[in-house]
């Protein structure tokens, strides 16, 4: 198939380009005119130029286009700091929805996110479905949840392809390396500083999340939410983990919860890919990124 891509320069978008193009598809990437491009030139077959508000770029996007992909957020309108509720409304969610109606009739799956949730149900006893309302903590989660009710209207409407996926926090190397997850926490531990970041989350790598976004195209994904969630790891978890791949002792504040007080169903998702441990990498995953992490800024130190 030849599938046009949101944000396709970025981190997930990129490790979605090598999915697809891996999988014999082509890709149409949309990229904005300041996006670095040279590490997805070989599996991106045509760059758009453009944004995905921009409707001016569209008709060249979804030219031959047998699907979409959209990825994309505009994260300057939602920076910390920085908020500009009115753009935010403007670019992430009006954008998104007009889009949403214009590639019609086109499958089209959405990279929603794990934060539509966050005051959950006590009768859902802690194991957290795709069933679960939507009740997010966020504009961020908000507008992702907003979208995915436009989504399902789509497919119970006209009975159009229509999925989402919801990656929690995704951990890889980012090609801007100091966004990576890990990297803070690796410099804070090589400088020998006292590591007490409280708390943890839920974490799911790039990889899956790229497999997923592929996977939800196939016909059995149509008209349904994925959660992309891996395991659970507070952050003094991965400071220790660091520490010993660094080789060196480190104080480490390891009083916050080893165990999460809930946790979110992955059977659904778990269909849509059938690479050896997809959604199952555990901390071993994680040791794994923070040992190339690790090589890559030793190297670029």
């Amino acid at each position: 198939m030849h599938i046009a891509l949101t944000g396709v320069s970025g981190f997930i978008g990129s490790n979605i380009a090598r999915r697809l193009k891996d999988g014999g598809h082509t890709v149409a990437g949309l990229v904005r005119d300041t996006s670095r491009r040279d590490h997805v030139e070989g599996v991106v077959d045509k760059f758009v130029v453009g944004d995905h508000a921009d409707q001016s770029c569209w008709d060249e996007l979804l030219d031959g286009a047998d699907a979409v992909i959209h990825n994309s957020a505009d994260w300057r309108a939602i920076a910390s700091g920085k908020q500009d509720f009115d753009a935010h409304l403007q670019s992430n969610l009006v954008g998104s929805l007009l889009l949403l109606k214009a590639s019609a009739p086109r499958p089209f799956v959405f990279v929603s996110t794990i934060a539509v949730h966050h005051d959950m149900r006590e009768r859902w006893g802690g194991a957290i479905d795709e069933d679960h309302p939507l009740r997010p903590g966020s504009d961020y989660g908000a507008y992702k949840a907003a979208v995915e009710a436009h989504l399902w209207s789509e497919h119970y409407r006209s009975e159009r392809h229509t999925a989402a996926i919801r990656p929690c926090g995704v951990y890889g190397i980012d090609p801007k390396l100091d966004r990576s997850i890990g990297h803070p926490i690796v410099g804070k531990i090589r400088d020998g500083q006292r590591f007490t970041r409280a708390g943890g989350g839920k974490f799911v790598h790039v990889e899956d999340v790229a497999a997923a976004a592929v996977g939800a195209l196939a016909p059995h994904a149509a008209g349904k939410p994925f959660n992309l969630v891996d395991c659970y790891a507070r952050w003094a978890d991965w400071a220790q983990i660091a520490a010993e791949l660094l080789g060196v002792e480190a104080d480490i504040d390891l009083s916050s919860p080893a165990e999460p007080k809930n946790v979110f169903l992955k059977d659904q998702a778990q269909t849509l890919c059938d690479d050896p441990g997809f959604l199952d990498r555990g901390h071993d995953g994680i040791r794994r990124h923070l040992t190339n992490l690790i090589r890559e800024m030793t190297a670029g130190s």
